[in-house]
């Protein structure tokens, strides 16, 4: 198993980075959160997942070591293969997640595309007991920031995905009413996501 790549991000996609390692370019799948912290020429490390199935190796790439943990732990409820599995870690935070199998909330994981009611119930039923309590703030350095420095963050993670300028600025003042007193940098990072595939 890869338990983690480190190397320089030789490239970026909407779904995926690319990795150089040891002269060898590794694709790693990775959620909109995580492709976010990273930038082309810059160097990563980012904690892995490999997936084996008959017709494909793929590897997925994570902010840290508990959302690989998490996205592990769905894949053994029945019916989560690993494209919903980072569907669930892309939406949901960890903890977010954790509380809403611990509270039983099929609506927050109804939002996850490919999860419908009966999906949800079943994760909860299979996961309750197994994926824990949140743990609580994870970095004190992932807090949001007030005021307007989540505008160049979102920003910047737009631009990162390889999109341009201009779609960046029209992406971030269409999430701009969303943001409130204290933005949720990933929430918004999605939803302008959402506005660029839209358009």
């Amino acid at each position: 198993m890869i338990a983690f790549v480190r190397g320089e991000v030789a490239a970026l996609t909407l779904t995926s980075a690319v990795l150089e390692v040891g002269g060898i370019g590794l694709e790693l799948m990775c959620t909109p959160n995580t492709l976010a912290t990273l930038r082309v020429g810059a160097n990563a490390t980012l904690p892995t997942s490999m997936v084996v199935r008959e017709d494909s190796l793929t590897v997925f790439g994570f902010l840290d070591d508990d959302e690989k943990q998490v996205f592990e732990l769905v894949q053994t409820a029945s019916g989560v293969g690993p494209k919903v599995a980072q569907a669930m870690v892309a939406v949901l935070s960890p903890d977010d997640l954790r509380a809403a199998v611990a509270g039983e909330d099929v609506k927050t994981l109804t939002r996850v595309p490919g999860i419908g009611q009966k999906g949800a119930q079943r994760i909860i039923l299979e996961l309750k007991d197994r994926i824990g309590a949140p743990t609580g703030p994870r970095l004190a350095g992932q807090a949001p920031r007030p005021g307007q420095p989540w505008r160049d963050q979102v920003h910047q993670g737009l631009v990162g995905l390889g999109w341009s300028a201009k779609e960046a600025d029209k992406a971030v003042d269409a999430v701009a009413d969303e943001a409130g007193a204290t933005p949720d940098i990933p929430a918004l990072l999605r939803a302008a996501l959402r506005t660029l595939s839209r358009a």
